[in-house]
């Protein structure tokens, strides 16, 4: 219903006097205007000075108002009015006194000052409360509604109010800034969410997950690997499931639209599940490609941390990824992977969890020779689009390492990097599959720890490994401590020195984010039993508190290395942690564990402060290597 109202003004003129250095005249004298008794409404004043200080209240006008809205001229009317200025202006406060503009909050008496603001223009609409009201444009309203839900300033009545937010079902809406509801997400029963009307969200037991690599909806993404290898029965791609909480979780993976297996994992231990191999992805040795659906999703019902073997149990080429759950991705990384060896490519791999993604590919100085397809270009240039479980893999071409790739997008996704099968380095035997999956750059930050692991059967040895340190920024300074025999400024996005064939520990800081990565040197370097496989260095700043992890038994040997300030109390499987060893000069130190193969390879490492874990399996000719988990917070730039 709309109700009309009409106000009746008074204007009255306004003299003040002011000094040189713009105080006001106490004696002077001062209008002030008074709202009509007739009903609310603005006031306002005939000839006030501008001010400094936004007010509210009447507009300034040309002359008086009079009650019908028509402009008065007679000189009785301008009598009334200094009259009635006269005798406002006589009541103010002896003894007070101000200086500079008269300000709309300022009194004299009962009476208010206005500042001359223009009013609120015609058809504008202002709520009070939850009337609807639409200004005239002269200080009053043409009319006005009483909205039987809500009001929002500039629409009007709405069917919700901004930001609100109910449950449909299991859909979760959301109120718009135009005060009409749409929908936001829908609270996935297999994460075991279901929408709660009382707060007009999804609640359980994966609802509002911290930022870590414990989670709930996971991508198993198969990775190109040897295309002799994955045909043995023998060689199975798997992932292996941690339960971290306190009750059991079923685990539902799915594949497009095809459920592939559920499982239950019992509370605080983990499972393995084998998965198909997807071909378009394993096989072959290019060209780029999008494979439709080409990632595994895996839900849990409570929180999980998962990790994926490609293959498990392989005894040539092998490599292990932590998986990072979807509420951590980000649209932005930069790519660790390795050069094209013979005719087997260097890769990266980027997933999308939602339609329509748009991924733009920016090649770094050596990421420029490309096996085009999938719309990539042959020099690593690129945008292309990708829909949910869909997977972009692009491949080196001879003499192209993608290492220092940027990937942007503009909705979240997961990209891994690595090699179908190389020598690390190029001339030392035998070739072994890479792989890992990369941590966004708002995670990455200026300070890593770097040690070797060790070597098998005399683990007393540190085992050789190849380390790059890539920029995310241009013009990048590294410092090391103790001091590396590399170059120290990076002058390009994606640009990274490498530290080949060394024992060295060591600490790398720099001005702007970087990312670590580190190779083990080939069964052949001289260095032990196993061959290349591929880690990412965890900095301090993710480092955490517990892990639980798990560590194929059937390897050789498999260990943790862990890494903690100096005087940290740390256990592994509950047994404290002895025989720290320097990381040069620095506050930090390092700790090989040989891990005990006689159980399910279910491992706890418990620190007081926050600690790094690598973890590690090898035997002849083969070997995995993965961090064993981090906190991805934002950080600072």
């Amino acid at each position: 219903m709309l109700r009309l109202r009409r106000y009746a003004l008074l204007a009255l003129p306004l003299a003040v006097a002011c000094g040189d250095d713009g105080s006001i005249d106490a004696s002077a004298t001062v209008a002030t205007t008074a709202p009509d008794t007739t009903g609310p409404g603005p006031t306002t004043s005939a000839t006030a000075p501008t001010t400094d200080t936004p007010t509210t209240g009447a507009p300034t006008t040309e002359g008086s108002i009079s009650a019908t809205g028509t402009t008065a001229a007679t000189d009785d009317t301008t009598a009334a009015t200094q009259t009635s200025t006269d005798a406002t202006t006589s009541t103010t406060d002896a003894g007070t006194s101000t200086t500079g503009n008269v300000s709309a909050s300022e009194t004299t008496d009962s009476t208010t000052t206005t500042s001359g603001n223009p009013s609120c223009p015609e058809d504008q609409i202002v709520c009070d409360g939850n009337t609807a009201q639409v200004c005239d444009g002269m200080g009053g309203f043409k009319s006005e509604e009483e909205c039987p839900v809500a009001c929002a300033p500039g629409i009007g009545c709405t069917e919700c109010t901004p930001g609100d937010s109910q449950c449909v079902g299991n859909d979760v809406q959301k109120c718009n800034e135009s005060g009409t509801w749409e929908a936001f997400e829908t609270c996935d029963g297999l994460q075991g969410l279901a929408c709660d009307p009382d707060v007009g969200a999804c609640l359980g037991a994966c609802a509002g997950l911290g930022l870590s690599y414990i989670g709930c909806d996971y991508y198993p993404t198969v990775l190109q690997q040897h295309d002799t290898y994955i045909s043995a029965p023998i060689n199975e791609y798997a992932v292996a499931v941690a339960n971290t909480s306190d009750q059991a979780a079923q685990v539902t993976v799915t594949r497009g639209a095809n459920q592939i297996t559920q499982v239950m994992v019992a509370p605080m231990s983990v499972q393995l599940i084998v998965l198909p191999w997807v071909n378009q992805l394993a096989q072959g040795q290019g060209p780029s490609v999008v494979v439709t659906d080409g990632a595994y999703r895996l839900r849990s019902s409570r929180p999980v941390t998962v990790y994926q073997y490609n293959p498990l149990k392989a005894t040539t080429t092998n490599d292990a990824s932590l998986l990072l759950p979807v509420n951590t991705w980000t649209g932005n990384y930069v790519v660790a992977a390795w050069p094209t060896w013979l005719s087997y490519p260097g890769f990266y791999a980027v997933v999308a969890n939602q339609d329509n993604t748009k991924v733009t590919l920016t090649p770094s100085t050596t990421g420029k020779i490309v096996q085009a397809g999938g719309g990539v270009a042959a020099d690593g240039t690129g945008v292309v689009t990708l829909n949910a479980d869909d997977v972009l893999q692009v491949m080196s071409g001879a003499g192209g390492d993608l290492t220092g790739t940027i990937v942007t997008a503009d909705k979240p996704v997961q990209v891994f990097g690595g090699q179908e099968c190389t020598n690390v380095p190029l001339n030392v035997t035998a070739c072994d599959h890479l792989e890992e999956s990369m941590f966004p750059i708002e995670t990455l930050a200026k300070e890593y720890v770097v040690v070797p692991p060790v070597q098998v059967p005399n683990d007393q040895l540190d085992k050789a490994q190849i380390v790059r340190v890539i920029a995310s920024e241009a013009n990048t300074t590294l410092t090391f401590s103790p001091d590396q025999p590399v170059n120290k400024v990076l002058a390009q996005a994606g640009d990274f020195v490498e530290l080949t064939t060394t024992t060295a520990k060591f600490v790398v800081t720099s001005d702007k984010k970087i990312l670590v990565s580190q190779y083990m040197v080939g069964q052949d370097g001289g260095y032990g039993t196993s061959d290349p496989a591929m880690l990412l260095a965890v900095n301090p700043l993710q480092w955490r508190k517990n892990y639980l992890f798990h560590a194929q038994p059937s390897w050789t040997a498999n260990y943790v290395d862990v890494l903690a300030p100096k005087n940290a109390n740390v256990t592994v499987d509950g047994v404290a942690v002895g025989n720290w060893q320097a990381v040069g000069a620095t506050n930090y130190q390092v700790a090989h564990i040989k891990l005990n193969n006689n159980g399910d390879g279910n491992h706890t490492v418990v620190g007081d402060v926050g600690v790094g874990i690598g973890v590690y399996g090898v035997q002849s000719y083969g070997s995995y290597w993965y961090p064993g988990g981090l906190d991805l917070d934002i950080l600072p730039q």
